[in-house]
Protein backbone atom coordinates (compact mmCIF):
# COMPACT_ATOMS: atom_id res chain seq x y z
CA UNK A 1 0.00 0.00 0.00
CA UNK A 2 1.55 3.29 -0.50
CA UNK A 3 2.44 5.43 2.34
CA UNK A 4 0.15 8.04 3.77
CA UNK A 5 2.16 10.99 2.47
CA UNK A 6 2.38 9.79 -0.89
CA UNK A 7 -1.62 10.32 -1.11
CA UNK A 8 -1.76 13.90 -0.50
CA UNK A 9 -2.15 16.54 -3.27
CA UNK A 10 1.15 18.30 -4.83
CA UNK A 11 1.21 21.55 -3.69
CA UNK A 12 0.81 23.65 -6.96
CA UNK A 13 4.35 24.98 -8.25
CA UNK A 14 3.80 28.91 -8.77
CA UNK A 15 4.35 29.59 -12.62
CA UNK A 16 6.96 31.95 -13.63
CA UNK A 17 6.46 35.10 -14.97
CA UNK A 18 5.91 35.66 -18.82
CA UNK A 19 6.52 39.18 -18.15
CA UNK A 20 2.85 39.24 -20.31
CA UNK A 21 -0.17 40.00 -18.28
CA UNK A 22 -3.62 37.02 -19.12
CA UNK A 23 -6.67 38.46 -20.04
CA UNK A 24 -7.93 37.42 -16.21
CA UNK A 25 -5.25 39.24 -14.69
CA UNK A 26 -5.65 41.55 -17.19
CA UNK A 27 -9.28 42.43 -16.22
CA UNK A 28 -8.32 41.59 -12.47
CA UNK A 29 -6.05 44.47 -12.31
CA UNK A 30 -7.92 47.10 -14.12
CA UNK A 31 -10.68 46.20 -11.68
CA UNK A 32 -9.19 47.00 -8.85
CA UNK A 33 -7.64 50.19 -10.45
CA UNK A 34 -11.51 51.30 -11.57
CA UNK A 35 -12.39 50.04 -8.43
CA UNK A 36 -9.77 52.61 -6.32
CA UNK A 37 -10.84 55.63 -8.68
CA UNK A 38 -14.50 54.93 -7.45
CA UNK A 39 -13.79 54.87 -3.83
CA UNK A 40 -13.16 58.86 -3.51
CA UNK A 41 -11.05 61.87 -4.31
CA UNK A 42 -7.60 62.00 -4.26
CA UNK A 43 -6.94 64.43 -1.62
CA UNK A 44 -4.82 67.45 -2.74
CA UNK A 45 -5.54 67.94 -6.28
CA UNK A 46 -9.03 70.60 -7.06
CA UNK A 47 -10.41 71.45 -9.77
CA UNK A 48 -8.52 74.50 -10.59
CA UNK A 49 -4.67 74.66 -8.82
CA UNK A 50 -3.62 77.98 -8.10
CA UNK A 51 -1.08 78.52 -10.93
CA UNK A 52 -3.46 77.86 -13.29
CA UNK A 53 -5.95 80.26 -11.99
CA UNK A 54 -3.50 83.23 -11.39
CA UNK A 55 -3.08 82.91 -15.41
CA UNK A 56 -7.29 83.46 -15.74
CA UNK A 57 -9.35 86.23 -15.84
CA UNK A 58 -10.91 87.16 -12.27
CA UNK A 59 -14.32 87.30 -13.40
CA UNK A 60 -13.74 83.09 -15.07
CA UNK A 61 -11.92 82.42 -11.87
CA UNK A 62 -15.20 83.47 -9.95
CA UNK A 63 -17.32 81.56 -12.14
CA UNK A 64 -15.54 78.73 -12.57
CA UNK A 65 -15.49 78.67 -8.19
CA UNK A 66 -19.25 79.18 -8.55
CA UNK A 67 -19.60 76.40 -10.99
CA UNK A 68 -21.13 78.75 -13.61
CA UNK A 69 -20.08 80.12 -16.89
CA UNK A 70 -19.00 83.54 -16.83
CA UNK A 71 -21.90 86.06 -18.03
CA UNK A 72 -21.75 88.58 -20.76
CA UNK A 73 -24.34 91.63 -21.48
CA UNK A 74 -25.39 91.78 -25.26
CA UNK A 75 -27.66 94.63 -27.04
CA UNK A 76 -28.78 92.26 -29.99
CA UNK A 77 -31.50 93.91 -32.07
CA UNK A 78 -32.16 96.65 -29.60
CA UNK A 79 -33.18 94.02 -26.53
CA UNK A 80 -30.59 93.79 -23.64
CA UNK A 81 -29.51 90.21 -22.83
CA UNK A 82 -26.93 88.73 -19.97
CA UNK A 83 -26.09 85.26 -20.90
CA UNK A 84 -23.60 82.74 -19.98
CA UNK A 85 -20.73 81.69 -22.34
CA UNK A 86 -18.08 79.39 -22.43
CA UNK A 87 -14.32 80.62 -22.50
CA UNK A 88 -14.38 78.79 -26.01
CA UNK A 89 -17.69 79.28 -27.55
CA UNK A 90 -18.36 81.03 -30.51
CA UNK A 91 -20.86 84.15 -30.82
CA UNK A 92 -22.32 82.56 -33.89
CA UNK A 93 -23.26 79.26 -30.93
CA UNK A 94 -24.22 81.88 -28.87
CA UNK A 95 -27.10 83.87 -30.70
CA UNK A 96 -28.22 80.99 -32.37
CA UNK A 97 -28.57 78.28 -29.46
CA UNK A 98 -29.48 81.00 -26.90
CA UNK A 99 -30.78 83.65 -28.13
CA UNK A 100 -32.45 82.08 -30.74
CA UNK A 101 -31.57 84.63 -33.63
CA UNK A 102 -31.73 81.71 -36.28
CA UNK A 103 -31.03 83.48 -39.16
CA UNK A 104 -27.12 83.02 -38.36
CA UNK A 105 -26.09 80.33 -41.02
CA UNK A 106 -22.91 77.94 -41.13
CA UNK A 107 -22.06 77.24 -44.68
CA UNK A 108 -18.55 76.23 -43.86
CA UNK A 109 -18.62 74.48 -40.56
CA UNK A 110 -16.81 77.14 -38.93
CA UNK A 111 -13.72 78.05 -41.14
CA UNK A 112 -15.02 81.55 -41.84
CA UNK A 113 -14.73 80.89 -45.47
CA UNK A 114 -18.52 81.69 -46.47
CA UNK A 115 -19.76 84.94 -44.90
CA UNK A 116 -23.03 82.99 -44.22
CA UNK A 117 -22.43 83.88 -40.42
CA UNK A 118 -22.02 87.57 -40.86
CA UNK A 119 -23.95 89.90 -38.31
CA UNK A 120 -22.77 93.71 -37.47
CA UNK A 121 -21.14 94.14 -34.40
CA UNK A 122 -20.85 97.70 -32.78
CA UNK A 123 -21.23 99.00 -37.23
CA UNK A 124 -19.08 96.57 -38.36
CA UNK A 125 -19.82 93.53 -40.43
CA UNK A 126 -18.08 90.89 -38.73
CA UNK A 127 -17.81 86.72 -38.88
CA UNK A 128 -19.57 85.62 -35.81
CA UNK A 129 -18.42 81.93 -36.52
CA UNK A 130 -14.69 83.37 -35.60
CA UNK A 131 -15.45 85.28 -32.50
CA UNK A 132 -15.24 84.27 -29.15
CA UNK A 133 -18.38 85.52 -27.46
CA UNK A 134 -16.43 86.23 -24.22
CA UNK A 135 -15.13 89.40 -26.27
CA UNK A 136 -18.36 90.61 -26.84
CA UNK A 137 -19.42 91.98 -23.62
CA UNK A 138 -21.36 95.08 -23.85
CA UNK A 139 -21.16 94.84 -27.70
CA UNK A 140 -24.38 95.92 -29.83
CA UNK A 141 -25.23 93.45 -32.32
CA UNK A 142 -27.74 93.63 -35.28
CA UNK A 143 -28.87 90.27 -36.92
CA UNK A 144 -31.24 89.75 -40.33
CA UNK A 145 -34.01 89.39 -37.73
CA UNK A 146 -33.53 92.91 -36.60
CA UNK A 147 -32.94 94.26 -39.97
CA UNK A 148 -36.29 93.04 -40.94
CA UNK A 149 -38.35 93.96 -38.00
CA UNK A 150 -36.79 97.91 -38.26
CA UNK A 151 -39.04 97.84 -42.11
CA UNK A 152 -34.76 98.62 -43.71
CA UNK A 153 -35.61 98.62 -47.30
CA UNK A 154 -33.06 96.03 -48.19
CA UNK A 155 -35.39 93.57 -47.24
CA UNK A 156 -38.56 94.72 -49.89
CA UNK A 157 -35.36 95.33 -52.36
CA UNK A 158 -33.95 91.77 -52.14
CA UNK A 159 -37.61 90.32 -52.51
CA UNK A 160 -38.02 92.25 -55.56
CA UNK A 161 -34.88 91.40 -57.48
CA UNK A 162 -34.82 88.01 -56.92
CA UNK A 163 -31.49 87.83 -54.36
CA UNK A 164 -31.96 84.83 -53.01
CA UNK A 165 -33.27 81.02 -54.20
CA UNK A 166 -32.57 78.18 -51.19
CA UNK A 167 -32.10 81.59 -49.01
CA UNK A 168 -29.02 79.81 -46.84
CA UNK A 169 -26.49 82.83 -47.80
CA UNK A 170 -29.23 85.45 -47.90
CA UNK A 171 -29.20 86.52 -43.82
CA UNK A 172 -25.69 87.10 -43.95
CA UNK A 173 -25.66 89.27 -47.18
CA UNK A 174 -28.17 91.44 -45.87
CA UNK A 175 -26.20 92.16 -42.65
CA UNK A 176 -22.96 92.92 -45.14
CA UNK A 177 -25.49 95.05 -47.14
CA UNK A 178 -26.99 97.16 -44.49
CA UNK A 179 -23.71 97.77 -42.97
CA UNK A 180 -22.21 98.92 -45.96
CA UNK A 181 -25.48 101.34 -46.55
CA UNK A 182 -24.49 102.61 -43.03
CA UNK A 183 -21.13 104.00 -43.38
CA UNK A 184 -22.15 104.73 -47.57
CA UNK A 185 -25.53 105.51 -48.38
CA UNK A 186 -24.73 105.62 -52.22
CA UNK A 187 -22.39 103.08 -53.02
CA UNK A 188 -20.98 102.44 -56.77
CA UNK A 189 -21.07 99.50 -58.21
CA UNK A 190 -17.79 98.54 -57.33
CA UNK A 191 -18.68 99.15 -53.55
CA UNK A 192 -20.95 96.79 -53.49
CA UNK A 193 -18.79 94.44 -54.90
CA UNK A 194 -16.07 94.49 -52.95
CA UNK A 195 -18.71 94.94 -49.73
CA UNK A 196 -19.64 91.38 -50.30
CA UNK A 197 -16.84 89.71 -52.06
CA UNK A 198 -16.73 87.64 -48.46
CA UNK A 199 -20.39 86.17 -49.08
CA UNK A 200 -20.66 83.28 -50.89
CA UNK A 201 -23.44 81.51 -52.51
CA UNK A 202 -24.00 78.49 -53.97
CA UNK A 203 -27.30 78.87 -55.96
CA UNK A 204 -24.72 81.84 -57.49
CA UNK A 205 -26.87 84.38 -57.42
CA UNK A 206 -24.70 86.94 -57.31
CA UNK A 207 -25.56 89.65 -59.99
CA UNK A 208 -29.02 90.52 -58.55
CA UNK A 209 -27.37 91.81 -54.98
CA UNK A 210 -25.76 94.73 -57.01
CA UNK A 211 -29.28 96.25 -58.25
CA UNK A 212 -31.02 95.29 -54.38
CA UNK A 213 -28.53 97.31 -52.95
CA UNK A 214 -29.05 100.15 -55.61
CA UNK A 215 -32.29 100.19 -54.80
CA UNK A 216 -32.44 100.11 -51.12
CA UNK A 217 -29.90 103.15 -50.92
CA UNK A 218 -32.30 105.12 -53.04
CA UNK A 219 -35.45 104.10 -50.67
CA UNK A 220 -33.34 105.85 -48.33
CA UNK A 221 -32.32 108.51 -49.72
CA UNK A 222 -35.75 109.42 -51.02
CA UNK A 223 -35.78 108.10 -53.87
CA UNK A 224 -33.13 109.68 -55.74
Amino acid sequence: MPKEEDRRPEKPRPKESSGVLSRREFLRDAGLIAGASMAGPITGVSPVDAGAASDLPAARVAAAAAGAPPKIKLNVNGEDYEVGVEPEESLRDCLREKLGCLSIKDMCLGHGACGSCTVILDGRPILSCLTLAVECNGSKIETAEGIALSGHPLIEAYIMNYCMQCGYCTPGFICTSKALLDRNPDPTEADIREALGGNLCRCATYIRHIPAVRQAARALNGGK
